[in-house]
């Protein structure tokens, strides 16, 4: 902006501020971020008097004060340029620079508190979860980058949004569609994205399908079952028939019973994968080798598709117990993920997978227990498609319930 765009524009802001327009704070702001005020001309008293607004109408939070103290320590030196210049406006900064100060120094504390000296910090050392996997590269490396890329894309904020967020407006007047006073946005939500980019997801390298219907399946493979509460079967389709995948017998079930579930996979799709050695066959081409196993060895429990992995964790489970659960924007694909606490390892494996924890000395005293994927269909939803690399499966490691202690602040007085 040159003088005279500048000078139009402030007299427009400071026009919202008088009407107390909650759209004020994001575009002052926005205004003096993106500008250089002195190079564009503006005097120091017209400087001030923007900033001096803006300060103002700061949503009054700790996670704020930092801005408002930068803007404080601009206009300090602002109004000893002007003509506003007095002693007593001069201390009064001073005194809200030395309060904004301290109001940031107790919320640090508060955040990060400090022990005595003679109290050191209970010792909790950091747990080694250890993974097992025949697609280690995929799943520990390639697939944490594709989710914080997922994530990023589907819920960043827009430069207006983020500015928006530091002002709480006034007395609101309704205004839906003006951009500048939006920032009610999941990407501003820290608990809501930190379950999604602080957490750790399974996801495939291929598209997967999960439908009633037996129409447009994925090319690399596709399996049937009879799924209900209580009770699962594979199923086969040969010659205009479903038979027993276990006997070959004819089954008298219709194209359309309720029960089916058609599940398909798509080739791999993720270029940075590597089919694992265990997965290669002469028969099936390269690309469709893994989603070929991974569908081949998976089944059903109940209404449930269980994807399995291979995805083999050890741990500590007198400390620490991962908590698996579908992941937290599963529902937008039509599906519902299971969810379980993984506490220590049951005995339905065989004997020599316990061995295997006794004669390796880096698993000695852990636990083990491995992440399957469980989904089904949302109720109402008869088709469900998930593009490869979506985060399907979260794993969250939480403490023992032994390790922690609830107790009420009453009883502590």
């Amino acid at each position: 902006m040159d003088l005279k765009e500048g000078r139009t524009h402030l007299n427009y802001l400071l026009t919202l501020n008088i009407r107390q327009e909650e759209a004020f704070g994001p575009l002052a702001l926005a205004f003096i971020k993106e500008n250089d005020l002195d190079e564009m001309g503006l005097s120091p008293e017209e400087q001030f008097t923007i900033l001096m607004a803006t300060i103002q109408a700061l949503a009054p939070e700790p996670k704020r004060y930092n801005m408002k103290l930068e803007l404080l320590e601009k206009a300090k030196i602002l109004l000893g340029r002007s003509n506003f210049f007095n002693r007593e406006l001069d201390q009064r900064l001073d005194q809200d620079i030395q309060k904004t100060r301290a109001e940031i120094d107790i919320y640090i504390k508060a955040m990060r508190p400090e022990r005595d000296e003679g109290s050191p910090p209970p010792k909790l050392s950091q747990q080694k979860l250890i993974v097992q996997t025949d697609a280690p590269e995929y799943f520990l490396t390639i697939a944490p980058k594709r989710t914080t890329s997922y994530y990023q894309e589907k819920f960043g904020l827009t430069k207006k949004a983020k500015t928006a967020q530091h002002f709480s407006g006034s007395t609101r007047k309704f205004d839906p569609d003006n951009p500048d006073v939006q920032k009610e946005f999941s990407g501003a939500c820290a608990p809501f994205m930190n379950a999604r980019t602080n957490a750790f997801h399974l996801m495939l390298p291929f598209d997967l399908k999960i439908s009633k219907k037996p129409d447009e399946s994925l090319d690399a493979i596709v399996r049937i079952f009879y799924c209900k509460p209580g009770y699962s079967f594979p199923l086969a389709y040969e010659m205009g028939k479903l038979i027993s995948q276990q006997d070959g017998q004819v089954l008298d079930i219709p194209m359309d019973d309720p029960n089916l579930l058609f599940v398909s996979a798509s080739r791999t799709k993720e270029k940075e994968f590597r089919n694992p050695p265990e997965v290669d066959r002469p028969d099936v081409p390269p690309e469709l080798a893994y989603p070929v196993s991974v569908i081949e060895r998976s089944g059903t429990l109940g209404p449930f598709f269980q994807i399995v992995t291979h995805f083999k964790i050890w741990f500590d489970s007198s400390v620490v117990s991962p908590l698996i659960q579908g992941a937290p924007d599963l529902y937008e694909y039509g599906l519902q993920g299971g969810s379980g606490l993984m506490t220590r390892s049951h005995a339905s494996d065989k004997v020599e997978n316990y061995a295997e924890g006794l004669r390796n000395p880096v698993l000695e005293n852990l636990s083990f227990n491995y992440v399957n994927i469980h989904l089904q269909l949302s109720p109402g939803t008869d088709t469900a498609f998930v593009p490869f690399n979506t985060p399907l499966f979260t794993v969250h490691p939480v403490l023992n319930h032994q390790s922690c202690k609830l107790e009420d602040i009453e009883k502590l007085r």
